[in-house]
C-alpha cells in the first residue's frame, strides 16, 4: 500500500472492514440456522415423546407396552438415527432402530418436565440431541416411574448448517459486491473536495486563480483559509522586501552620485587611472543594485502578467541590431506555428530584461549570424531558443556561467550577472533558463509558461 495516498489507506481499511464484517456475519447467522434447527427438532421430539408417554399401556402380564407405535418408520429402521426409550427400574424398552443397545441418561425426577439434552452418545457412535422426560404413570399403569427419551441424531442438523451456509455464500459475495461499490462510490464522493482543493492549488500555482476561495465543505475550509492568509503574508512580506530594496537603491545613489562627481575631478587632475578604476567600481556597484532591484520586481509581478514573446523578441532585435557588435550579423526571428498565439506569463519588462542579456551575449560573440526561433506548439509552456554561430564554449563552462558573477572572460567589462539575471527571471515565472552547445555556436533555450485567462478563485467546479 502506498502510504502516501490518503485513497488507496481508505479503500484498503474499507475492504478489510468489509470482509471482517460479511465473514463474521455468516458465522453469526450460520450460528442462528443451527439453533433455529435445533429448536425445531427439539419441538419435534417433544411431540413425539408426547405421543410415546400417551400410547404406554400394561399387558395382561403385567408388564409395560407401547399400545401405539410411532408413525416414522425410522424408528423401525436399525440405527437410522431417531430412537425412543422407556426405562422402568424393571424393564427397558426401546425403538426398533436402537436394536439391542440402550440409551445412557442422567437421573431425572418427575418435577423436571421435559429436559433436552444437546449431546447424547447414541450407538454406533452416534451423536444425538435427545428430549427426555421422568413421569409416574396413572395408578391404572401401577404408578410406576419411568424415564420417557426420544432422539435424534445431530448429523442431520449439522448437514443443515453446512447447506445453509453454502447456500448463504454467493448472497454473501453479491452483499460484498454491493458493499464495496458503495464503498468506492463513498470514497468518491468523499474525497472530492480535496480533489477540488487540489485542482484549486493547481490554479494558484499556474496563476488560473489568485486565492483558493471559501466555497468549499467546512471540513477543508480552514485549511484553505490559511493557505489565503499564507499568500497573503507572503505577499505582504514581499512588497516590503522590494520597498527596502527600492530604499536601498535610493539610499545608495547620493553615495555613487558623489563618487561619480569625485572620478570626474580625478579626470580634471590628469589622474586618469584613477577615475576609470572609481567609475569601475561604481559601475559595479550599480549593476548589482539593479540586480536587486530586479530580483525584488520579479517576486511582486501579479500572477496574471502576460507578454507578447514576438513582439518583445523583435523590440530587444530591434535594439541589439543598433549595437556595433549587433549591426554587422544577421538576425532572423521565427514562431513556430506561424501566427500562434504566443503569450508568455511573464511581465514584458521582465522577459525584455532576460532576452536583452542573452541576445547580447550571443551578438558579442557570434562571427555572422543569431537566430531565434519560438516555439509555441506546447500547451503549457513556450520555448524561446537563442543560438548564435559562434565558437561556443567548452562543457565544464556551461554550468559554471549560470552561476553568480560568473564571466568567461574576465578582461573585458561588465561584472557577469547578465546569464544569472536572466536565469533569475526565468525562474521567478516558473520557467527555466538551459545553455547548451551546438554543432556551431551556443544554445540559450528560455523556457517561460504560457499565459493563462486568470479566473475568480470562487469560479470552481462543484465538489458534490
Amino acid at each position: 500500500m502506498t502510504r502516501s495516498s490518503l485513497r488507496q489507506r481508505l479503500a484498503v481499511a474499507g475492504i478489510i472492514a468489509v470482509v471482517i464484517s460479511l465473514v463474521f456475519a455468516a458465522w453469526g447467522l450460520s450460528l442462528l440456522f443451527a439453533a433455529h434447527v435445533e429448536r425445531r427438532a427439539a419441538g419435534e421430539l417433544e411431540t413425539q415423546i408426547n405421543q410415546l408417554i400417551a400410547g404406554i399401556e400394561r399387558s395382561e402380564s403385567g408388564e409395560l407396552t407401547l399400545a401405539t407405535p410411532l408413525a416414522d418408520p425410522r424408528f423401525n429402521q436399525p440405527f437410522s438415527g431417531l430412537y425412543w426409550q422407556i426405562a422402568t427400574r424393571e424393564q427397558t424398552l426401546r425403538s426398533r432402530s436402537l436394536w439391542d443397545q440402550s440409551i445412557n441418561l442422567p437421573s431425572l425426577s418427575a418435577s423436571e418436565g421435559l429436559r433436552t439434552i444437546q449431546q447424547v452418545a447414541g450407538p454406533a457412535e452416534q451423536s444425538l440431541i435427545a428430549v427426555a422426560r421422568s413421569v409416574v404413570l396413572p395408578p391404572s399403569l401401577g404408578s410406576v416411574t419411568i424415564t420417557a427419551l426420544v432422539a435424534s441424531e445431530r448429523q442431520a442438523i449439522n448437514r443443515a448448517t453446512r447447506d445453509f451456509t453454502a447456500d448463504l455464500m454467493p448472497y454473501i459475495a453479491l452483499l460484498a459486491a454491493i458493499f464495496l461499490a458503495a464503498g468506492w462510490l463513498q470514497l468518491r464522493v468523499g474525497l472530492r473536495p480535496l480533489a477540488e482543493l487540489s485542482r484549486r492549488l493547481t490554479a494558484v500555482r499556474s496563476g488560473e486563480a489568485e486565492r483558493l476561495g471559501t466555497q468549499l465543505p467546512e471540513e477543508v475550509r480552514p485549511l484553505a483559509s490559511d493557505f489565503d492568509a499564507l499568500i497573503d503574508a507572503r505577499e505582504t512580506e514581499l512588497e516590503a522586501a522590494r520597498k527596502r530594496a527600492g530604499d536601498l537603491a535610493h539610499g545608495l545613489k547620493t553615495p555613487l552620485q558623489a563618487l561619480l562627481s569625485e572620478s570626474e575631478r580625478l579626470h580634471e587632475r590628469h589622474e586618469t587611472a584613477s577615475a576609470q578604476s572609481l567609475e569601475s567600481i561604481v559601475g559595479t556597484m550599480q549593476r548589482h543594485v539593479d540586480r536587486e532591484l530586479t530580483r525584488a520586481r520579479v517576486a511582486t509581478r501579479a500572477a496574471n502578467a502576460s507578454s507578447n514573446t514576438l513582439i518583445v523578441c523583435q523590440q530587444v532585435v530591434s535594439v541589439v541590431e543598433r549595437t556595433p557588435s549587433g549591426a554587422v550579423l544577421d538576425w532572423a526571428i521565427r514562431i513556430e506555428p506561424t501566427g500562434a498565439n504566443a503569450m508568455s506569463a511573464i511581465d514584458a519588462a521582465d522577459l525584455a530584461e532576460a532576452l536583452g542579456a542573452l541576445i547580447e551575449n550571443a551578438a558579442r560573440h557570434a562571427r555572422q549570424a543569431v537566430c531565434l526561433a519560438i516555439d509555441a506548439t506546447m500547451h503549457n509552456r513556450i520555448d524561446i531558443t537563442i543560438q548564435d554561430d559562434g565558437p561556443g564554449l567548452p562543457d565544464a563552462e556551461l554550468t559554471r556561467l549560470m552561476d553568480r558573477g560568473a564571466r568567461l572572460d574576465e578582461s573585458g567589462p561588465g561584472t557577469g550577472l547578465g546569464l544569472a539575471i536572466a536565469r533569475e527571471i526565468a525562474e521567478g515565472a516558473g520557467g527555466a533558463l538551459v545553455l547548451q552547445n551546438a554543432g556551431s555556436g551556443l544554445i540559450a533555450r528560455l523556457s517561460l509558461p504560457r499565459a493563462k485567462k486568470t479566473l475568480p478563485s470562487d469560479k470552481t467546479r462543484p465538489w458534490l
